[in-house]
């Protein structure tokens, strides 16, 4: 198959050869869900702890006598039936929220987005993204010039001018192939990749 080349302003000028393993696949939006879902789990950390009735801080005398209150009888105000008492199923800092996804999974659903996002014209290549010093104008105005204001850049190879110029740019993310992700395909408006990463794209997900 084949996607759109854009230009210097951002118009389609040609067209380039594209893999239709990658770039051509059939939509699965259960495994496309499955996937964005389990990255963005897996990068939960636990940090969050709660405390039982054995670590709260409370006294142990009883807060009243077993019989004739006409209230339920209590021992401890740590029960985690009174107010300030301890949780019956705490969340601990030990607590893993990491999702297993087959290679074979992860492979199938990038593709799968990688075409959604062609069909929805969203993708496109350019022959290469370059900028002559690190500064962030430079890459904005040329951004700017293609009329592109949220965008991932899939780079083959991404030089320190490109990464310097890119990284304080907060609609604008650039990374090399290995780095590319199903949350950020999707967050962005646009995606560019060049022509040297569509290889590298071709080698890791058909």
């Amino acid at each position: 198959m084949q996607i759109e080349l854009l230009d210097e302003q951002g118009q389609a000028a040609a067209k380039v050869d594209a893999p239709e393993t990658v770039f051509g696949r059939d939509y699965n939006e259960a495994l496309v869900h499955q996937l964005v879902v389990a990255y963005r789990a897996n990068a939960r950390q636990g940090t969050r702890a709660q405390k039982d009735s054995g670590t709260v801080k409370h006294t142990t005398k009883k807060p009243f006598r077993q019989k004739g209150t006409g209230n339920a009888r209590a021992g401890m105000t740590s029960s985690p039936l009174w107010r300030g008492g301890g949780r019956i199923f705490p969340n601990s800092p030990e607590e893993n929220f990491s999702q297993k996804v087959n290679k074979k999974m992860y492979r199938a659903g990038m593709a799968s987005i990688l075409s959604q996002l062609v069909r929805e014209g969203r993708l496109a290549a350019v022959d290469s993204i370059k900028v002559e010093a690190p500064k962030t104008k430079l890459l904005a105005q040329r951004l700017k010039a293609m009329k592109l204001d949220s965008v991932l850049v899939i780079a083959d190879q991404v030089d320190e001018n490109l990464f310097l110029a890119s990284r304080n740019l907060a609609s604008v993310l650039v990374i090399e192939p290995r780095y590319a992700d199903p949350v950020s395909l999707v967050h962005y408006k646009k995606v560019l990749v060049t022509k040297g990463a569509i290889d590298q794209l071709k080698e890791m997900f058909a």
